[in-house]
This record gives C-alpha cells, sequence and structure tokens, in this order.
C-alpha cells in the first residue's frame, strides 16, 4: 500500500497526514474565498462603468429637456418626462451642481468666459452655462461657466508659465482660450 495513504497504523505519521491534508484544505478554501471577492469587486466595477455609460450618453437628453422646460411652456406631459428623467438618473446616482455665486474650481468648472472685476479676490461663477454632473466621487462632466475675478495672470511669450511670486505650486489659472487648465 501507498505510504501516503491511511493503510499505516503510526498515530504519528497518521496525525501529520492530517495535519497536511487540513492545511491543503485551509489553502484552497483562502484561495476560493478570494476569488469570489475579486469576482464580486470585478462585477461592481463592471456595474459602475457600465452605469457611467449609459448616464453620460443621457446627458445630451437631459440638457435638451432642460432647454425645452425653460423655453416652452410647461405641460404635464413635459413636466412628467422632465421628473422621471432626473429622478431615474438620480437613482443611478447621476447629481447635476455649479451655482451662481459658486468659487470657481478648474477641477470641475470650464470656464468659457472670464469677465474681469480687479476688486475681486478670487474668480466665481456668474453665469451657469451648462451644468456638470457627478456620479458618486467621480466627475462626469465639468460645468461650463461664466467667471467673474482678477485678471488672470500675464502668460510668458515663450508659453512656458512659471508660478508667480506666492502662488502655490500646481495652482490652476485660465488659458487665453479661458478654459481652465490643470496643473499638477
Amino acid at each position: 500500500m501507498d505510504k501516503g495513504r491511511a493503510g499505516t497504523r503510526d498515530p504519528a505519521q497518521l496525525q501529520r497526514l492530517l495535519e497536511e491534508r487540513t492545511a491543503d484544505l485551509q489553502r484552497v478554501k483562502a484561495e476560493y474565498d478570494n476569488y469570489r471577492k475579486r469576482v464580486r469587486r470585478d462585477r461592481i466595477a463592471v456595474r459602475e462603468i457600465a452605469v457611467a455609460n449609459v448616464l453620460r450618453a443621457l446627458l445630451p437628453v437631459l440638457d435638451s429637456v432642460d432647454r425645452v422646460c425653460a423655453h416652452e411652456p410647461m405641460t404635464t406631459g413635459l413636466k412628467d418626462i422632465a421628473d422621471t428623467l432626473r429622478t431615474q438618473a438620480g437613482s443611478l446616482g447621476l447629481e447635476a451642481f455649479a451655482k451662481e455665486g459658486d468659487p470657481f474650481d478648474p477641477s470641475c468648472h470650464d470656464a468659457l468666459t472670464h469677465h474681469v472685476c480687479p476688486d475681486a479676490e478670487q474668480l466665481i461663477c456668474t453665469k451657469i452655462l451648462r451644468p456638470g454632473y457627478r456620479l458618486g466621487p467621480g466627475l462626469l462632466r465639468p460645468a461650463h461657466v461664466e467667471v467673474t475675478g482678477p485678471a488672470p495672470p500675464a502668460r510668458n511669450p515663450l508659453g512656458h508659465d512659471r508660478p508667480r511670486h506666492g502662488a502655490a505650486h500646481g495652482s490652476a489659472g485660465l488659458t487665453r482660450a479661458g478654459h481652465g487648465e490643470r496643473r499638477g
């Protein structure tokens, strides 16, 4: 008979074999548990990506409904469609943002127009041209805004921006087109 089989009568050897098999079983169980956790995480990630893609595709529809609601008489049917669309998108985690008076944040706002106000200390969103949307903590689409505030820093004629004296490294400014630069 094979020495690794239970045919032996030596209790010490049987105990060692039992411990080996138990350790093997525990390793296989741990590997399987890790596999199940990984599959669950992957499924959640795929779902989140799919939801983000669907909501991103629906943003033009939301924009159109918002424009119609702003420029057309509000009928019962239009109100029902707009409310249902917003409610269902919200139930998937979509959140609109950007309000007039918000401080300008280049990480979530695109400044399309910059009105200079020498007395202002910081850039403020003074008009929301198109709302931005978040999905959970992630940015789905930045808001298009008009900003009012101090003049942008002077540009280096060679095209190489250097932080101004006292400016924090990694700070954001406006490009010549008025779009927020993301430096980091």
